[in-house]
């Protein structure tokens, strides 16, 4: 296994001192990690967002940065990856630390199995060159990636299976940043629905307790769509949906709302009558760790009428 502070000690003797990314679970250990070291860290919205992110510190500074991400959202990331970080385009160097679900021979969610075998292709058809670490013997091989990225001047990137990075043995319980019961809500509120309504709820805890009270209570039946991937979409799949005119609800949350909030307005500009959308805003990424979220000042209303 990896420990964590091997791997950012690595990082900073490369001179890898800027950091962006979007939280996930295999990497919870290694962004708790950056938090508390003297690192400038921007908690990014999305992977593109973050890419970016770094882009732009290199402009700055010349200096090659971090970002991590899931590989499920390598897909977020591969436009400003082609159309800017290319070496083709402006040639900007970066490390990009991809969490690998559903690697090969590793069990996981069907949505992850998938992604998780056509992880390293992409890699390839990217022109990414790519390495995978298990250990902290392995750690070496992350100075010669560097060194690569500098003299080619284009991004790297490094795989991270799950259950490869070692937990802390002193890390904190994490602490509610909100007084939201979610489960004890979306119970009330299936309650109280129509039997026709439609719920789409959003990636994470939501979908799961949602599907856990529909088997714990099937008097409570009724027609929901689960998000288990596509982390940011509930909103917009719930405005195709409306055009049907049947009553619709979309359960989302601080995270998935912030990974595309412009679709805030479209909902707004369209303003489809049977349609509900029901923010959950704990302030946090609950499901991959609980790392907090940039949601706090936010008047969401706002963003949908003005």
């Amino acid at each position: 296994m990896i420990n964590p502070e091997n791997l950012i000690k690595i990082l900073k003797k490369n001179n890898i001192k800027f950091f962006s990314g979007v939280p996930d679970s295999v990497l919870k250990n290694f962004t708790e990690s950056i938090n508390k070291k003297n690192f400038y860290h921007i908690k990014a919205v999305n992977e593109g967002a973050a890419v970016s992110a770094c882009i732009g510190n290199f402009l700055a500074t010349k200096k090659i940065g971090c970002v991590y991400m899931q590989n499920s959202g390598l897909s977020n990331a591969i436009n400003p990856l082609i159309s800017i970080a290319d070496k083709n385009v402006y040639s900007i160097p970066m490390v990009l630390i991809i969490g690998w679900r559903g690697a090969p021979k590793l069990k996981d969610e069907p949505q992850h199995m998938l992604k998780g075998k056509i992880t390293r292709k992409l890699l390839t058809l990217l022109k990414i060159k790519n390495i995978v670490i298990n250990s902290d013997k392995e750690l070496k091989k992350i100075s010669k990636l560097i060194k690569y990225s500098k003299s080619k001047m284009q991004p790297v990137a490094i795989l991270i299976k799950n259950k490869t990075l070692k937990k802390k043995t002193n890390t904190k319980k994490i602490q509610r940043k909100s007084n939201l019961d979610r489960i004890f809500f979306i119970k009330k509120l299936i309650e109280n629905l129509k039997s026709n309504t439609k719920i789409v709820s959003t990636t994470g805890y939501t979908s799961r307790e949602l599907f856990y009270l529909r088997q714990k209570y099937p008097n409570h039946k009724g027609k929901d769509f689960y998000m288990v991937g596509g982390m940011g979409h509930a909103s917009m799949v719930s405005l195709g949906i409306s055009i049907s005119n049947k009553e619709i609800i979309c359960l989302d949350g601080d995270g998935s709302m912030l990974m595309h909030m412009g679709s805030l307005r479209s909902i707004g500009f369209y303003k489809p009558k049977k349609l509900k959308h029901v923010l959950l805003n704990n302030f946090c990424h609950e499901s991959v760790g609980g790392q907090e979220s940039t949601t706090k000042g936010i008047n969401f209303k706002n963003v949908i009428s003005k």
